[in-house]
């Protein structure tokens, strides 16, 4: 089949790889019809995140149709049309059962092998899920392709991080990074009742993005960007600062916009070794720090209704849809933000 690969910083390409099978009688195949490229591919291709293999297929948003099942799976079927979250997970161990689908015991990030061990990607004409009946969920009846295929991962992350930050009812955020997982962010601050959300970013499109789902759009490294945020909360700053981005600038661009007694939500994924503000300064400002990967799986229970009720136009979000054959190029142009780009799907 053909497959994104990652060959080396910067270098992905198109390769004919084998045809995935069915290695438990758990596991499922899927044929993709739709897959993204997501803000943490590119940590490991631009070369923030090493020890990804040579040959591993990208990806871990996919949209697909069931074509083989094995012989354990119960809750699906040839023909089934699914979405899958960026990890997989079994349901059943203490983890899961925390709610904590994404560190689960026995589940495997999409797209990410090291050393020999771990799953090809979703960036490919089919893919092995592996604890099918736990993992994939259906896609309801109705639902617009991009907006399931959001809620497994970005729609679900921003959710998560506005629950990490508190959000509630009168609140006021500060979103630091309107990417795609930003922009959700956004949205899941306005479901949860905040009464302003503040997006900073730097790019013209994210912003007017952000602006389009309700933000106040503001320019991040603008010094009177905080100040406009400390002057419409009677000097104090934001209730929550929700960090996603996943870089020091970002953190401490978060840390200057939440109030004192205030929260720092964190769902960029950081390489630094060290946080971007000291123990003294989250003292003196009462500061609450949460941060982690999103139990997408058990998040899609609540994000993917709200992505099939229409809504929120979702979609708006995705600039380009290019063919896996295009796939060097579409992540040229993620990774560069060149020609408008803010969010990529593949078509297979």
């Amino acid at each position: 089949m053909r497959a994104l690969t990652f060959h080396g910083v910067d270098d992905v390409r198109v390769s004919e790889v084998p045809d995935p099978e069915l290695l438990d009688p758990r596991d499922v195949i899927v044929r993709i019809e739709l897959s993204a490229i997501c803000g943490s591919d590119l940590h490991a291709v631009q070369g923030r995140e090493l020890g990804l293999d040579v040959g591993t297929v990208l990806g871990h948003e996919p949209l697909g149709v069931v074509v083989e099942v094995g012989a354990e799976v119960a809750g699906f079927a040839p023909g089934d049309r699914v979405v899958a979250p960026f990890t997989t997970s079994c349901g059943g161990c203490y983890f899961c059962l925390q709610g904590l689908t994404a560190r689960c015991e026995h589940g495997d990030l999409f797209g990410w092998v090291a050393q020999g061990c771990g799953l090809h990607g979703a960036q490919a004409e089919y893919l092995r899920v592996p604890l099918a009946d736990s993992t994939l969920v259906a896609v309801p009846s109705g639902t617009s392709d991009e907006a399931a295929l959001l809620a497994g991962d970005v729609l679900s992350t921003g959710f998560f991080c506005a629950e990490l930050g508190g959000v509630s009812a009168g609140a006021s955020v500060a979103v630091v990074g309107a990417g795609p997982v930003g922009l959700m962010a956004v949205v899941a601050a306005q479901e949860l009742g905040a009464a302003r959300v503040y997006a900073l970013d730097a790019v013209p499109e994210r912003l007017a993005l952000a602006q389009q789902f309700g933000a106040v759009p503001l320019q991040h490294a603008a010094r009177q960007s905080i100040e406009q945020i400390r002057d419409e909360t009677g000097g104090r700053g934001a209730d929550a600062a929700l960090e996603c981005v996943g870089s020091p600038a970002a953190t401490r661009l978060a840390v200057d916009a939440v109030r004192v007694g205030g929260t720092l939500a964190a769902v960029g994924v950081h390489n630094e070794p060290h946080l971007a503000f000291s123990p003294g300064e989250a003292y003196d400002k009462n500061l609450t720090y949460r941060a982690g990967r999103c139990p997408a799986r058990a998040m899609m229970e609540r994000t993917l209704p709200l992505a099939a009720s229409g809504r929120y136009d979702l979609a708006a979000i995705v600039s380009h849809r290019l063919p896996l054959a295009e796939g060097p190029r579409a992540y040229e142009l993620f990774g560069q933000r060149v020609d408008g780009c803010t969010k990529v799907l593949l078509e297979v």
